[in-house]
């Protein structure tokens, strides 16, 4: 009996998606085929040129502006961003501290030290799946 072994693959939106690129500024080629698991790994290790610039100078998709920020995708869409920004925009916006974005800023540094706090406890508490609650 043969086994025949299929190739494994994603489309475009995907491949932008786990690249962290912004789909709309990939080459035609990349937007119009499909990508194989074995493109998708060449591609992270040995990135070509336009990747390398688009991770660099960007647009950036929404995730990656958010990390770059240090805020999240919600509270982009509540200071008004929608589009992609490129580095450069990032980087004036990081410069101009609009009040949204350290509204934003400080909310997400309070969720994350939620985040920590209920972490400590569960772990004080030894809480373990199927364990018991209080």
């Amino acid at each position: 009996m043969t086994s025949h072994k299929t190739t494994q693959t994603m489309k475009p939106a995907t491949a932008a998606k786990k690249l962290g690129v912004y789909l709309e500024a990939t080459p035609a080629e990349f937007r119009e085929g499909v990508v194989s698991r074995t493109e998708l790994d060449a591609l992270q290790a040995d990135p070509p040129e336009w990747l390398r610039e688009l991770r660099r100078n960007g647009p950036h998709p929404r995730p990656v502006v958010a990390a770059k920020l240090g805020i999240s995708i919600s509270g982009l869409a509540r200071g008004g961003v929608t589009d992609a920004l490129t580095t450069e925009q990032i980087d004036a916006l990081k410069r101009e501290r609009p009040e949204w974005l350290e509204r934003e800023r400080a909310t997400q540094a309070e969720v994350r030290k939620e985040a920590v706090r209920i972490k400590e406890k569960n772990a004080e508490r030894g809480d373990q799946p199927g364990g018991p609650r209080s």
